[in-house]
């Protein structure tokens, strides 16, 4: 490997321009070489704003993966095309990170995790969420036993009317749903990595398309077009462990009701010993000396999320550093988002057996 890390950007939209492409720019140790998009403008504005003087520009990510200076790749494109560029880049040679959900369905993430162990590419999942400051301090409590064991949690992704208009997001075919693989999805792996828990083993599911249909309909985004409006506007999911313990899922683009605190990537654990809830900020609860306490630890602040998670990916390759999300823990969020949209599609709890 050269002095820097050689990395390319497949995809370079709003994820690639908000989240990978800054915070690799912030890191001494990498260059990016190569961009691509299927509008070429894209690549070439990113290229131009991020890349070396010399980066290539493409609109066919197998040209890309063609260079023989490219380490690694981000995968920031929609969901339906996650799992055939992650799986050709690692083919390739290189390392992949790949952004949230793992894949469009449960087995396009399989094959990705089989390809990633057969090649010995390096591969990750875009879950930044772990790396906030509330989460990060509450896996440490969580691991020194302080909530003893958790055994009913909520992985919460609700908007009251937040449904993006622009994009793909709207396009079943694209996305492979709304905002349970969208924004559900972070809230629900955050809770899996908390409670530690990999082992689901039924899921009971139902996912709805009903506020969707409006016209001209209030939005923090503005009116959506309900002939584009393809996939649920909420979708809600329970989840059995083999341990016993449960999980709730709910999410929601558009839902009447007034969240109160609960909003993206939230969580509510319940343990033995005491309890947790991200919600606005972190917030325990338990019982001490006869008597149920509340406490909101001041916890200092991080740097940004997104950050820490581009700076240790690039450190996991350049020098086998920690690596946070792991792609096994990945493919089992993948498989009980599946498994939701398959309950509520044939209206029967669904049986699933992860083995990672």
């Amino acid at each position: 490997m050269a002095d820097k890390l050689r990395v390319g950007i497949i995809g370079v939209g709003g994820i690639a321009n908000g989240k990978h492409m800054p915070n690799y720019a912030k890191l001494d140790n990498v260059e990016m070489v190569a961009f691509c998009d299927l509008i070429e403008e894209r690549a070439a504005e990113g290229a131009k704003r991020y890349g070396t003087p010399d980066a290539k520009v493409f609109t066919d990510y197998r040209r890309l993966l063609e260079m023989k200076d490219v380490d690694a790749v981000s995968v920031c494109t929609t969901n339906d095309a996650h799992a055939e560029i992650s799986i050709a880049a690692m083919e390739a040679g290189k390392h992949v990170l790949c952004e949230k959900p793992m894949a469009k369905d449960a087995e396009g993430a399989r094959k990705m995790l089989e390809t990633a162990r057969r090649t010995g590419m390096k591969l990750s999942i875009g879950y930044q969420n772990r790396f906030r400051p509330e989460t990060q301090y509450l896996k440490k409590l969580i691991e020194n036993g302080e909530l003893g064991e958790i055994y009913y949690a909520r992985a919460i992704a609700l908007r009251r009317r937040g449904v993006p208009t622009w994009g793909q997001f709207l396009s079943m075919e694209k996305q492979g749903g709304g905002p349970l693989i969208d924004i559900a999805t972070h809230a629900l792996d955050m809770t899996l990595w908390l409670m530690d828990n990999y082992k689901p083993v039924s899921v009971t599911g139902a996912a709805f398309h009903k506020l969707g249909k409006m016209k001209n309909a209030a939005n923090i985004w503005g009116p959506w077009d309900p002939d584009k409006f393809e996939v649920e506007d909420s979708a809600f999911g329970f989840v059995k462990f083999e341990n016993g313990a449960v999980v709730s899922v709910e999410s929601s683009w558009a839902l009447n009701m007034v969240t109160k605190g609960e909003s993206d990537n939230s969580c509510i654990l319940c343990g033995t010993k005491a309890g947790a809830e991200i919600l606005e900020g972190l917030t325990l609860n338990g019982e001490k000396f006869g008597e149920l306490y509340t406490w909101q630890p001041s916890l200092k602040r991080l740097p940004d999320r997104s950050y820490l998670e581009i700076k240790e990916w690039v450190d996991h390759i350049t020098n086998d550093g920690p690596l946070t999300v792991k792609p096994e823990q990945a493919y089992v969020v993948s498989v009980i988002l599946d498994a939701i949209y398959q309950s509520s599609r044939t209206g029967k709890e669904v049986y699933v057996n992860v083995d990672i």
